[in-house]
């Protein structure tokens, strides 16, 4: 789970029971973490967040999450793909993110990435569902990051892990008796999908 300080402690289990109520970590744990997304811009702008949230707290990304939306312009890839030395200099100027250039360059150097998988999987959402499995069945978590290690620039195990499990695609975003973790699997979260009987609601756009 993301490191955040207290009240709102780390692990998952105490996510879900402290999280409810926050006037920022609520709304996310809510209707957030956890639930499948097909959108681009949704799905890149969780890999920003997280490559930024990188030994900072969640709490401190979701603070400036506008900031982050406004700075990279919606997120949209083909903008943030074209950024040249003048948009680095206007990010590691802006208060309102997070001024690494590591994980400026990592920003644009991903979106970039994310224009070449819609030629080769027809698009982000395409790719990950494409490496669901590998040759020895489902994706476990040390697969997912050998592969994301591969594929995009500032995505460690930490980061990779909680982007994947914020997006349903690794379990644990949620403890099982969670009354949102139910809202994840009936929305079709990837993990869930070999689970018998599991109803299915569509994903979430």
């Amino acid at each position: 789970m993301h490191s955040s300080p207290q009240p709102v402690p780390a692990a998952s289990s105490a996510y879900c029971d402290s999280a409810p109520g926050h006037p920022l970590h609520g709304p996310y744990h809510d209707a957030e973490y956890g639930f499948p997304q097909r959108d681009e811009a949704t799905l890149f702008e969780r890999l920003v967040l997280e490559i930024n949230q990188a030994g900072l707290s969640w709490l401190t990304i979701l603070g400036k999450r506008e900031g982050f939306q406004r700075a990279y312009e919606g997120f949209d890839v083909d903008r943030v793909a074209a950024y040249g030395d003048a948009d680095r200099d206007r990010l590691l100027a802006d208060a309102t993110i997070i001024r690494n250039r590591l994980k400026i360059n990592a920003a644009i150097h991903n979106a970039q990435v994310i224009q070449r998988l819609r030629v080769s999987h027809g698009g982000f959402a395409h790719w990950l569902d494409a490496h669901l499995t590998d040759a020895d069945g489902r994706r476990d978590r040390a697969g997912w990051v050998k592969l994301f290690r591969q594929t995009f620039r500032f995505t460690g195990p930490e980061i990779t892990g909680e982007f994947l499990m914020s997006l349903g695609y690794l379990p644990g975003a949620h403890r099982s008796d969670c009354p949102v973790h139910a809202r994840t699997v009936a929305a079709g979260a990837p993990w869930a999908a070999s689970l018998p009987s599991t109803p299915r609601t569509g994903w979430v756009s």
